[in-house]
């Protein structure tokens, strides 16, 4: 299965309003493997990689955030190799 691997960096209101959980759900949801972390800058950090279709999806969502949030920007780019990520998690620190 050809993979889609994607690195992220979210911007708004971001952190504080459960954007890490709510990205973990959707990406479980939707069958994307990787992690979100929040970054010290007040961003979000997002590794992702899954079926081309599922990644398109999540990246639309990761636009609209959690439901607290307010996303103004998402700055991402393609990455070259995929880690082959076997689920979703938070990362800390």
């Amino acid at each position: 299965m050809k993979k889609r691997c994607i690195h992220a960096v979210v911007h708004g209101r971001v952190q504080g309003v459960y954007f890490r959980d709510y990205t973990r759900r959707e990406a479980r949801h939707l069958g994307v493997c990787g992690w979100v972390r929040n970054l010290i800058d007040g961003t979000v950090e997002v590794v992702a990689e899954g079926a081309p279709e599922d990644v398109d999806r999540f990246l639309a969502w990761l636009h609209e955030g959690s439901p607290m949030s307010k996303v103004t920007a998402v700055d991402f780019s393609e990455e070259t190799q995929c880690n082959n990520y076997s689920s979703f998690v938070v990362r800390y620190g």
